[in-house]
């Protein structure tokens, strides 16, 4: 039996984060994996009278696969689009597309039930307000520096690059679009920036949660070696899987703004918990980038210290900047 509390949320969140009103068209996109969660935005709907669409879609084998054509033609005629997929399908083409045609998008790739008590729960008023003062600074910036005491060390550039809106959660303007759990400012860093040493002991997308780190060598953008134990052999042989060396090129620089944010092993909302960034790999000319790819794939960096052009943003895992939601 559906929790009557998450059918709650759920409605406020196409109610207030989605704005989807009478008479619109709400596609919820879906596979055999993720019904449960699209039953509860199902239900959650029909009190707003919306013409809601369920459509199931076979699953994907991978993050950022494309949909089949006869899903991109419903995106793109819907006023507003969940796509709740057990892999995202957030950065791809068919998305790009629909948001081009004007549809208000949520990506919600592998969100479970139990999320409702966790990062979908938030105050979005504040993740916003988080987002857009982070995102001030992404915009403008230049070289950043990351470093945590488990070895991470990188330098990247930014320079000339263009914050797009961050994710804030409220998608209720035409063409908007983000992940629900929400919370994040991002940036595409220019592909051939990227140096230094990754040391992913934490949650990677194509695998979840690690039992152990896998460390990355990145030479001019690009992951050059993976070392490390069993984990390291599955996310080499995921690399070698898809065979798309553009799979392997830094895409996506994002800073985490969600205070309700737990570590689940589920990147879509481990990505978005206060205090932390990711860095992803792969597509990114959906958000300002010039790499296409097969596929997106996100690192989650815990206890980041974050230098942008000298600035300390993060230290530890502790904002240095004022927030201003977080000083009241």
């Amino acid at each position: 039996m559906i929790d009557t509390a998450y059918i709650k949320t759920a409605h406020k969140l196409l109610k207030e984060n989605l704005g989807v009103r009478p008479g619109e068209k709400l596609s919820i996109i879906t596979d055999a994996q993720m019904l449960e969660t699209a039953e509860i935005f199902q239900i959650a709907s029909a009190p707003l009278d919306s013409k809601t669409v369920l459509a199931v879609i076979p699953t994907a084998r991978h993050r950022g696969q494309e949909p089949p054509e006869q899903t991109v033609e419903l995106m793109k005629s819907s006023d507003v689009a969940l796509l709740l997929t057990k892999f995202s399908i957030s950065h791809t083409i068919a998305r790009l597309r629909a948001t081009e045609a004007g549809a208000r998008m949520a990506s919600m790739g592998n969100v479970t039930p139990d999320m409702f008590e966790g990062a979908l729960s938030a105050d979005y008023s504040k993740v916003a307000r988080r987002a857009e003062t982070i995102s001030g600074y992404l915009f403008g910036g230049s070289e950043v520096r990351i470093k945590t005491a488990s070895g991470t060390d990188l330098t990247l550039s930014i320079a000339g690059r263009k914050a797009p809106f961050p994710d804030t959660g409220f998608y209720i303007e035409r063409g908007q679009w983000g992940n629900l759990p929400a919370g994040e400012a991002f940036i595409a860093p220019l592909e051939d920036s990227l140096n230094g040493l990754l040391v992913a002991d934490s949650t990677i997308a194509p695998l979840g949660m690690v039992k152990e780190p896998v460390i990355l060598h990145i030479d001019s953008g690009r992951i050059e070696r993976i070392e490390g134990g069993p984990d390291a052999i599955a996310l080499r042989s995921f690399f070698d899987g898809i065979g798309d060396p553009n799979a392997l090129i830094i895409a996506e620089l994002g800073i985490g703004t969600n205070d309700r944010a737990r570590l689940t092993g589920k990147i879509i909302e481990d990505e978005k918990k206060l205090g932390t960034l990711h860095l992803g790999f792969g597509m990114n000319i959906d958000f300002g980038g010039k790499n296409e790819s097969k596929t997106h794939n996100d690192f989650l960096v815990l206890n980041p210290t974050l230098e942008i052009d000298g600035k300390t943003l993060l230290e530890n895992g502790v904002f240095q900047i004022e927030l201003e939601v977080d000083q009241r």
